[in-house]
């Protein structure tokens, strides 16, 4: 069984846009985020790419992560994820080579083959829908190939990018992601902020099926969770509130700014809407300190990873960074 204070800590950032906020402010707040849980001892702050989400400012992921990683100090900054089919393997390995020139030994790469937006929306950032037939296992060979040293034989070359110390994380939602990890024997990451429902059939597998290589001699599990905490449990409880009305409205797709618990509207939604809300966040922790230890615990011997990744949809910036403190503290 593993103990909690053992288990790494990160955080997964969406930049989400509170109501009220302009895209400069929600920018201002990720980074100070980031700086709290550099602070409190965080491994690492990951920042995921979406597009076309009035909720959302994460689209220019690789800058982001630069605006954070240049206002911190130590704690890791990466993609959580790059959506690889939206982008060419070569301005990849340049955009993240550079930033690992910048920032040595400070940035993660972590590769996801959704779009991360609606399919008309990846249409555009496609240029067309020939992506049909796309092989997330050859693109990532061919972004390795680029990061090799001895691609310098070659007549295109990623530069900066290189030589460049990225390591790469496979980003899932199912158990297809669980089975390419394991076979390419690199570390898991899997969403279970949004998509809990084959969370432990896909680490089953991963673990199952993984083979040693040169980037892991064992396997390696990221459990992405919702964690809202607080001081009492009843006030953990009303801050999710916030998190619960944005889940509903991508189920509902009203993808609008976060918005004040007393804003919300979860009693609007029918029954089959909260059955999928229900099925979303399913890998939720909401409580005070005591309550997130007893339900981690659980967690950690059920699922038995390896690190927590805490996505934190919280609109009161003040309760936000008390929430960091708590988590850190249940891992501490």
């Amino acid at each position: 069984m593993r103990d909690l204070n053992k288990i790494k800590y990160s955080v997964l950032d969406l930049a989400y846009v509170r109501e009220g906020d302009s895209i400069h402010q929600t920018f201002k707040n990720t980074l100070t985020n980031a700086q709290t849980a550099e602070n409190l001892g965080y491994t690492r702050y990951w920042l995921s790419e979406h597009h076309n989400m009035q909720n959302v400012a994460s689209a220019a992921t690789s800058i982001l992560i630069g605006y954070v990683a240049g206002g911190t100090k130590k704690i890791r900054v990466g993609s959580g994820g790059i959506m690889l089919p939206n982008h060419t393997t070569l301005s990849v390995a340049e955009q993240f080579g550079t930033l690992e020139s910048l920032y040595p030994n400070r940035i993660d790469l972590g590769l996801g083959r959704a779009p991360g937006t609606d399919q008309l929306t990846a249409s555009v950032l496609r240029r067309g829908n020939n992506f049909m037939n796309y092989n997330f296992e050859d693109e990532i060979h061919g972004l390795l190939n680029y990061f090799n040293p001895d691609n310098n034989i070659n007549k295109v070359r990623a530069i900066p990018g290189e030589g460049a110390n990225v390591p790469l994380y496979i980003l899932g939602s199912s158990t297809d992601s669980a089975f390419l990890a394991a076979k390419l024997g690199m570390p898991y990451a899997f969403a279970g902020h949004f998509a809990p429902q084959q969370f432990y059939n896909a680490v089953k597998i991963y673990r199952s099926h993984f083979k040693a290589s040169e980037y892991l001699d064992k396997p390696y599990i990221i459990a992405c969770v919702n964690v809202i905490a607080a001081d009492t449990d009843e006030e953990a409880h009303y801050l999710s509130m916030s998190m619960y009305q944005g889940f509903l409205n991508i189920i509902t797709d009203r993808r609008q700014p976060i918005v004040s618990p007393d804003k919300t509207n979860l009693d609007l939604a029918s029954p089959e809407q909260k059955y999928v809300l229900e099925s979303m966040t399913g890998l939720s922790f909401i409580g005070n300190n005591k309550s997130l230890k007893d339900s981690f615990q659980k967690f950690l011997t059920d699922a038995e990873i390896d690190e927590i990744m805490v996505s934190s949809n919280i609109y009161d910036k003040d309760a936000k960074t008390n929430s960091y403190k708590i988590i850190s503290e249940v891992f501490n």
